[in-house]
């Protein structure tokens, strides 16, 4: 059966709320959520970005059951790859083993801010292959000394280790990316419903999850949904190849300046209707993902969603 988790959505929301509606999604019934990591919102309009690591070890204390994980966190530029092995060995003792480490190749967006550029994409996918090949090192607990093409790492040791390790999910988006990454990852994270890359994924002898995310606006009316996910979502219409490389909210606001409400509502399920969100997000179940997050687009409406829409959303979803 699927499992259907739950995006905290730092760029649309403050962090004192983020932990309230982790905790009512926990309520309402979701199996796992999903923490974005970013250093600015996608746009001006969602005005928040807080730190996401912060909020998993509040949220970790604050939750029971759901699993929790980062969706995704760049192990390359913002952070070096030792430090991320270290916040998620924390994350999963605090958790008691409910943490997945997600991880990706990153965006300029997120990364550029610490000053070190932001290099090509062969460059990146080569940075990322030897940062997780350093985190899985350190989390096999030894005393690592590394000089790598992009990294060093002097003398480091985790010393807080959970027993079971930290189970690491990879953010992949092509059939090509997946048969290099797949030997390095446990589970596969993707926002994109391609049966090829299920297939590429099994195909590589995997049995782990495989992760996706689909975005929804719950509103009261049809009209005011498409007005929320046009305002607040409408950057997603880019695709991956253009927002990994786009710098600032300005130059996301220019690429998405052409995108008209009705391209949103065709691509993200809006208003009340939850039997059009139920056929969309099945879509995943269809071509074989084990997991879906969903995304409430917008903070205005995400208590309303959360404690009188998604729990009877989950049943359907489940039936």
């Amino acid at each position: 059966m699927t499992s259907y988790g739950y995006t905290i959505m730092t760029e649309q929301s403050g962090p004192k709320e983020l932990v309230g509606y982790a905790l009512a999604a926990e309520r309402a019934g979701f199996d796992f959520e999903v923490s974005s990591d970013h250093y600015s919102p996608w746009l001006v309009s969602q005005g928040h970005s807080a730190y996401a690591w912060t909020l998993l070890g509040a949220i970790a204390q604050a939750t029971e059951r759901v699993g929790l994980a980062t969706y995704v966190t760049c192990p390359t530029m913002r952070y070096h790859p030792a430090v991320v092995a270290q916040k998620a060995a924390t994350m999963q003792l605090l958790s008691d083993g409910r943490f997945t480490l997600g991880l990706g190749a990153g965006e300029n967006l997120n990364e550029h801010v610490v000053g070190r550029g932001w290099p090509m994409v062969e460059q990146r996918h080569d940075m990322f292959e030897e940062a997780i090949t350093i985190i899985r090192e350190l989390h096999g607990g030894g005393l690592i000394t590394w000089r790598g093409d992009y990294f060093r790492v002097d003398s480091a040791r985790i010393w807080d280790l959970p027993e079971n390790g930290v189970p690491i999910a990879l953010a992949l988006s092509s059939p090509e990316s997946i048969e290099r990454f797949a030997p390095l990852a446990d589970d596969l994270i993707t926002t994109d419903a391609r049966p090829e890359l299920i297939e590429a994924w099994t195909s590589s002898g995997k049995t782990g999850r495989s992760i996706g995310q689909v975005p929804i606006c719950w509103a009261p009316t049809e009209k005011e949904g498409v007005e929320i996910a046009h305002d607040q979502f409408r950057w997603f219409g880019g695709g991956w190849a253009v927002n990994s490389d786009l710098p600032t909210t300005a130059g996301f606001a220019g690429a998405s300046a052409s995108i008209t409400p009705e391209q949103v509502a065709k691509s993200i399920p809006c208003g009340p209707d939850l039997d059009a969100m139920v056929e969309t997000i099945t879509k995943y179940a269809a071509t074989g993902f084990t997991d879906v997050a969903l995304v409430q687009v917008g903070d205005i409406h995400q208590q309303r969603f959360l404690d009188g829409v998604a729990e009877p959303l989950l049943a359907r979803l489940r039936a």
